[in-house]
């Protein structure tokens, strides 16, 4: 636990494999008896149809909100369906006390689908600054770690995301135009140019993880919801990769960024995404 003589590092030390362990029983537990055998009451909608809601999101969720500040007295948790619940919750991630930022089920549109693309995110933020994450795809089988300069790990080997491949065109995966504004819509149009090759994206998660393995080139996201990004955006740097604003600037997790925003494997490709981005609007 966190006192006046273990630092976070020191706590990581010893409990990161606790934190392990807690992922993945949520997903064994909650989520992976849902998946594929979900009833309609079951799932609701919250801002509209491509934002959904099931209990296994809701009762993850419980349970890590429950067992992570066991594991670190003194945190505090920041979860995607207890803001929605209580907006000023998410005030925390600003606060003094060492904070869990929680998406239960990232991609939950694809796991009320039958889609194995889903992911359970993690990350252990202090003073705005991502310190650890944990991607658990369950359905894959598949955990990606992450600790502030120790490297990035997927099942334990280590990830390098590398630059793209000279000449190729960047595979670019974006935001879905629901959530976009009629200005964010027009900074994407930018990527639609020779040399680009932009998709919508999926779980946001395990689009980061793509990018810290080297299978997909950036990411051009419009909304900055610290538990869609906080625990890939570690990954992607612990990677070699790169993150900024269309103002130039890193991604902060706590907020008031330029938007959009991209995470890439290296900081070139950062750079081109966001001047794209930037001669669009």
């Amino acid at each position: 636990m966190i006192g006046d003589t273990e630092t976070i590092e020191e706590f990581l030390a010893r409990h990161t494999s606790d934190v392990e362990e807690a992922v993945r029983t949520a997903a064994a537990t909650e989520i992976m008896p849902r998946f594929r055998q979900l009833a309609a009451h079951e799932v609701d909608q919250k801002s509209g149809p491509h934002d959904l809601v099931t209990d296994a999101d809701r009762k993850a969720e419980l349970y890590l909100t429950d067992v992570l500040p066991k594991l670190l007295p003194g945190s505090v948790v920041v979860g995607e369906e207890a803001v929605h619940a209580n907006p000023a919750s998410y005030e925390a991630i600003q606060g003094d006390a060492p904070v869990w930022i929680v998406d239960p089920v990232d991609g939950t549109r694809q796991f009320v689908h039958g889609d194995p693309g889903f992911c359970t995110l993690v990350a252990l933020a202090h003073g705005g600054v991502v310190r650890a994450s944990w991607t658990f795809a369950p359905a894959r089988d598949q955990l990606a770690t992450a600790i502030r300069g120790q490297g990035a790990f997927l099942d334990g080997t280590p990830l390098h995301a590398g630059p793209p491949e000279v000449g190729r065109d960047l595979q670019v995966a974006t935001s879905h135009p629901d959530y976009t504004t009629d200005e964010q819509k027009r900074a994407l149009l930018g990527l639609w140019t020779d040399g680009v090759r932009p998709r919508a994206c999926g779980s946001a998660g395990l689009e980061y993880l793509a990018i810290a393995r080297g299978e997909l080139d950036a990411t051009a996201f419009s909304w900055e919801a610290a538990w869609d990004h906080a625990a890939g955006i570690l990954l992607v740097e612990e990677a070699g990769g790169a993150h900024l604003t269309r103002a130039g600037e890193p991604f902060r997790i706590t907020g008031g960024n330029v938007l959009p925003f991209t995470a890439a494997r290296d900081a070139a490709t950062a750079r081109r995404v966001v001047e794209l981005l930037s001669a669009g609007a």
